[in-house]
């Protein structure tokens, strides 16, 4: 008898949990913009419902403040009082929060308020850094750009971002000429644990991956459409080791979407497409909705707001508005960036 009322618990917890799920209505997403004057906007970095810091050009890093509608803190940076550098990467460890540049020099602070602390600097003139991340100790950090060499450009941090150093080719998978990365987002790394997984563009779509803090990688194909420069992974999140989904496309063709969205449920070894020649179209970031069980996804872009019920199977647009980057606080409560401005979705 108490193993029949146990099974029947279960499977009562089981129907609320999927009726609750079943009663999520994205009729009642509410989105609402914040003008940044003269900045575009890649990378976000979520403090609350209420906070978010940027990263973006013009050489700005700030603190948004939602209830105020205000940047409470913005420092704008120059490099050598002349060069005005453009940020689509930010991250914070647990000594700070770090900015990191695109273009030739390379260019990475630790940013306080009212000041700005140089911890690296690379100058090649292929030089270009695409995102930033650290790992859930916030003492290891990684960061990626397109290849100076013949390997991609992975530089690396275990000391909460205090210095940082290049990974030699030697120690990397070759690239194919043309394969890079896309500073789209923030979005092409993500971390777990001690885990990371990186994804390319161009040439090649791949997936590269290491499960110790950057030390040895492996790499794997993808199915994303790729052998031209637009085209290839935009963004990848894993709602744990094993689940997880890419999405990209063709920039120069931003209505197409074939080939442009696939998942893995075995840690990013092998990708299986999803929603082919259905939309979503081309979209620079994608994110799991924290606490959905991996079923709840939703993907930003210049074409708009798109989101998923079913793991990515299917979509439905809740969107028109264009947006770069998306990053969640909680299942309810998502911050938006893009070009002159700041964003809130929320689950109502």
């Amino acid at each position: 008898m108490k193993r029949i009322n146990s099974i029947n618990l279960i499977f009562l917890l089981f129907l609320i949990h999927a009726h609750t799920f079943a009663q999520r209505n994205t009729s009642n997403i509410h989105i609402q913009s914040f003008k940044m004057d003269s900045v575009s906007i890649r990378a976000i970095h979520p403090i609350d419902t209420k906070h978010v810091y940027y990263a973006g050009s013009n050489g700005s890093v700030g603190l948004f403040s939602a209830e105020e509608n205000t940047t409470t803190l913005t420092v704008s940076i120059k490099y050598l009082d002349s060069l005005t550098p453009n940020f689509r990467s930010i991250a914070s460890s647990n000594t700070g929060i770090y900015a990191l540049s695109v273009g030739n020099p390379a260019l990475l602070y630790k940013v306080s308020k009212n000041n700005y602390d140089l911890k690296y600097i690379e100058k090649n003139e292929k030089v270009f850094y695409d995102s930033m991340h650290f790992f859930d100790d916030k003492l290891h950090g990684i960061a990626v750009g397109d290849p100076t060499e013949d390997c991609p450009s992975i530089i690396l941090t275990d000391n909460g971002g205090e210095t940082w150093h290049k990974i030699p080719c030697s120690k990397l998978p070759l690239f194919e000429d043309g394969e890079a990365f896309f500073a789209a987002s923030n979005t092409n790394i993500k971390t777990i644990g001690s885990s990371v997984w990186i994804a390319s563009g161009g040439k090649k779509a791949r997936i590269l991956k290491s499960d110790n803090y950057g030390q040895t990688w492996d790499i794997f194909t993808t199915p994303i459409i790729q052998g031209d420069g637009p085209q290839g992974i935009y963004s990848i999140d894993f709602y744990d080791k094993e689940n997880g989904i890419a999405i990209g496309g063709n920039y120069a063709k931003p209505l197409n979407n074939t080939a442009n969205k696939a998942i893995t449920i075995d840690g990013g070894k092998t990708w299986t497409l999803v929603a082919n020649q259905q939309n979503p179209n081309y979209k620079s970031c994608v994110q799991y909705v924290p606490n959905s069980n991996g079923k709840e996804i939703v993907a930003v872009g210049k074409t708009g707001i798109s989101y998923s019920k079913d793991g990515g199977y299917s979509w439905q647009e809740i969107s028109k508005e264009p947006f770069y980057a998306i990053k969640f606080v909680d299942k309810n409560n998502a911050w938006l960036s893009g070009n002159n401005k700041l964003g809130t979705l929320v689950f109502k």
